[in-house]
């Protein structure tokens, strides 16, 4: 049977895992989830997801939730198609830069991001009033970490070593809201424009930067 997802087509999370879908060739079947109408909060859906947060997958009867261990259970049950985007399990300092990296996107980047994105766009567009200060201060604290980014990026060519990851992938769903929001600090440093600029081209990110849809076969 055909992955499942349910998640709103428009979700930054559901794009994530979208992207490591198409990335890796895996067919899915999206079940869009209305966010407007409270739908991951009816019952039906908090029996699946008990935190009422968009998406979660069901894979042959497998349920799960977070888009990040998504993400993570696709490429690698999906190791041996598509885009490699884990590090070899045999490499243990590999896997370590992989964790360091993964680490750093959680920490240092998406809590800003998204701060910025849900002032600057999200906010406006449920008819609610940005908080400036609130942005000001996430979007101020965003540039220092992306300082770090630039000379991380200066010395090799992704963020977890030279060789492309979901860790990766993860960023560009709210990055690219920073724009949105009017804000080009994404590229604002050479060496992550030079990184910002390739992964916001894969064609994986172009087909569903607009709203994901499902995929029949590759």
């Amino acid at each position: 049977m055909v992955l499942q997802l349910f998640g709103s087509p428009v979700s930054t999370c559901t794009k994530r895992v979208a992207v490591v879908l198409r990335e890796k060739k895996v067919p899915f079947e999206l079940h869009p989830i209305n966010l407007a109408s409270r739908e991951q909060k009816s019952p039906e859906y908090l029996a699946k997801q008990p935190f009422g947060q968009v998406p979660y997958i069901v894979d042959d009867g497998f349920v799960l939730y977070e888009s990040r261990a998504i993400c993570r259970y696709i490429a690698a049950k999906y190791a041996h198609q598509g885009t490699p985007l884990l590090p070899s399990s045999s490499d243990l300092k590999t896997i370590a830069l992989f964790e360091q990296a993964a680490s750093i996107e959680q920490n240092s980047f998406e809590p800003y991001a998204s701060k910025c994105g849900m002032e600057k766009v999200i906010f406006p567009r449920l008819g609610l009033t940005t908080n400036q200060e609130a942005y000001d201060q996430a979007h101020q604290t965003l540039d220092m970490k992306l300082a770090v980014y630039d000379q991380i990026l200066g010395k090799q060519k992704y963020l977890a070593g030279d060789e492309l990851t979901i860790v990766d992938l993860f960023h560009i769903s709210w990055g690219v809201l920073l724009k949105a929001g009017g804000s080009d600090i994404m590229e604002s440093k050479p060496n992550l424009a030079r990184w910002w600029i390739e992964i916001t081209s894969r064609p994986a990110w172009v087909a569903v930067k607009d709203g994901v849809q499902s995929v029949e076969k590759y």
